[in-house]
Order: structure tokens, then sequence, then C-alpha cells
């Protein structure tokens, strides 16, 4: 799995803890990512949704502008499990070659 894969799988597993808006996301990811430009995410962001893998709409907010939300479609689900199950894959064999 590359860095686009990761960041990818990361990016659907916090949407399937809940909705999420750009920036609150960014600031989680930065944080396994430090050194990705913001644009970066943002593309990934913007290539799920063109894909079907998410969905985005406009949320309600107090006193500022409409923040946009991401939610996970059910292909974006499935290509969930599909990173997971390779990322589970690459792990077990990393660790049968005795990298830990």
């Amino acid at each position: 799995m590359l860095k686009k894969d990761l960041m990818e799988l990361c990016m659907l597993h916090l949407l399937t803890v809940q909705d999420r808006y750009g920036y609150e996301m960014l600031s989680l990811l930065h944080g396994a990512f430090p050194d990705t430009q913001e644009s970066a995410i943002y593309a990934l962001l913007r290539g799920l949704c063109r894909l079907g893998e998410t969905e985005s709409y406009y949320g309600e907010t107090s006193g500022g502008p409409a923040r946009k939300y991401y939610r996970l479609t059910e292909k974006g689900r499935n290509t969930y499990q599909e990173l997971l199950a390779q990322w589970h894959a690459l792990v077990s064999a990393l660790s049968a070659l005795g990298v830990d």
C-alpha cells in the first residue's frame, strides 16, 4: 500500500465513525501524515466524492458559514473493507518477514 492508499483508508475509516467536515478530517489526518499538503487531502476528498465513495452536503452551523460535510456511501463502505483487507495482508506479510 502506498501513502495515498493509506490516506484513503484513514479517510474512509474516519467516515465510518461519523460524518465529518473537511477541515476536521485535515486536522485528524495531519497527525498521521504531517508532511502532506492540505491541498492533497482536499483533492483526495474530492476524488472520493467523484468516485461515489463519499457524498457531501452542507451542514447547519451556529453563526458561521455552512460547513461542507462528507459521509460514506455503500460503495465507500465496500472500498473501505477492501483497503482494510489489503492493509491487514500487508501487515501480516511484513510480520512474517520479521519487520515489526
